[in-house]
């Protein structure tokens, strides 16, 4: 009798864990496997729950496209616009029976975002199922022609979290003519993949208006796109029924590998989290002479050039006390972009604590001491390289010698004043 009181008890118990375990699991949420060791849950609910973090699409899908009924809906979308199934948007648009479904638009890099960076795109209207309008083309903004007969445009792009990244503008470019033509406005919003509490570099100065320095903010903004279109429409009080379909289970503090959902190269070479968290600052070596690693195996994550002292330099940059990276002395031979089929002396980064990593801080302690041990070589080309940091005062801080702790110091003060707008914007949706 001890022993048959003893199972029924432990029984009873084992069936009120269980319970308590499922209702702490909200409803249509994945609990996956556990984290690696030394991540953080996903989601802090029970101990040892891991929740996937839904997106915006997730959350559209879970309330059955609430606000989209009757709709003459055009999609801005590529491939990593996924739900939690791991089906398509446009598949998942086309299951449904509330709304239609009529045009396609997609971004720089194309609809499956196979094409190389800066390579125009032609739109495909003649004989696919729907229209597919390229906004990175002759044109990047959508016409009135494109938008003839639609209510609503939604965005549905994953992003990286930099300001010279285009597919944020993209959105930018589309809500200002939908405003123009009298159409609603949706994003579903994805995470920023490299967090929200991080922000580096100076506001965009005023006298910069490019497709790659169009928004007002930093390099590494810590917005997630349905905050920057927030920020946007505040920026330029645009008339717009603007509506975000916020995340669940999301916080500021997550990176990508802490959401539960599926890495999928936004674009041919941001490849892993890794390449997005350099991306803000070892990007701007777009704007010298200095190959970024484009054509080998890892983009963003090695720097080079045929004539660099890179063995010096790495020395110097471990001396620089940065945290959360280490530096090491890397050869390698791109084959393609700069400097296609020739030997590179490089920097190549390993990251030991991505939440500790300053990507424009190593970006400006290279680029000074490039000017420095390379000044016969080493190029910054400046109207492109204020477009990627963002101002003109970079290019004459480094020409003038100014030592990287004033630059940085410059771009903290700058960046300062934007959190501080931002946090009292009212634009911000997640804690």
């Amino acid at each position: 009798m001890e022993n048959t009181n003893k199972k029924n008890s432990d029984s009873t118990l084992l069936k009120f864990l269980l319970f308590i375990l499922l209702a702490a699991t909200p409803l249509n949420a994945q609990v996956t496997q556990t984290p690696a060791s030394g991540e953080k849950p996903a989601f802090s609910g029970q101990a040892g729950v891991w929740v996937m973090t839904l997106s915006g699409l997730d959350a559209l899908e879970k309330n059955g496209f609430a606000g989209l009924e009757d709709k003459k809906v055009g999609l801005i979308t590529n491939h990593t616009a996924l739900d939690a199934q791991g089906r398509g948007i446009v598949e998942a648009f086309k299951l449904q029976s509330k709304f239609q479904l009529k045009a396609l638009f997609s971004p720089e890099h194309g609809f499956t975002g196979q094409v190389e960076g800066g390579v125009h795109i032609q739109s495909s209207t003649g004989t696919a199922e729907l229209p597919l309008y390229s906004l990175y083309g002759k044109n990047k903004r959508p016409s009135e022609e494109m938008l003839r007969g639609l209510d609503l445009l939604v965005f549905d792009i994953q992003d990286v979290g930099a300001r010279f990244y285009t597919y944020l503008t993209t959105m930018g470019y589309a809500m200002e003519e939908a405003s123009k033509y009298g159409i609603a406005f949706m994003v579903l919003d994805r995470p920023n993949p490299v967090g929200l509490e991080t922000v580096e570099g100076p506001v965009l100065a005023p006298q910069i208006d490019n497709f790659t320095a169009y928004f007002k903010v930093p390099a590494r903004h810590g917005l997630t796109a349905g905050e920057m279109a927030l920020f946007h429409k505040k920026k330029l009080n645009l008339n717009l029924d603007l509506k975000i379909i916020e995340m669940e289970n999301y916080s500021r503090g997550m990176f990508f590998d802490e959401t539960g959902q599926v890495w999928i190269n936004p674009s041919p070479n941001i490849r892993d989290l890794k390449a997005a968290v350099l991306y803000s600052g070892i990007g701007c070596f777009e704007a010298t002479n200095v190959s970024v690693g484009r054509g080998t195996e890892r983009p963003f994550r090695w720097f080079g050039a045929p004539w660099m002292k890179a063995e010096k330099l790495v020395k110097k940059l471990n001396g620089a006390g940065f945290k959360g990276v280490r530096f090491s002395y890397a050869e390698k031979t791109p084959d393609a972009d700069m400097y296609k089929g020739e030997l590179c002396r490089g920097v190549e980064i390993e990251i030991t604590d991505k939440t500790a990593v300053r990507a424009m801080d190593i970006f400006v302690h290279s680029a000074w001491w490039l000017n420095k041990i390379n000044k016969k070589d080493f190029v910054l080309k400046k109207d492109d390289i204020a477009r990627m940091t963002g101002t003109y005062d970079f290019y004459e801080m480094i020409k003038a010698g100014k030592k990287p702790e004033e630059i940085i110091k410059f771009f903290d003060e700058s960046n300062a004043k934007f959190k501080e707008e931002v946090k009292n914007s009212g634009i911000l949706l997640y804690k």
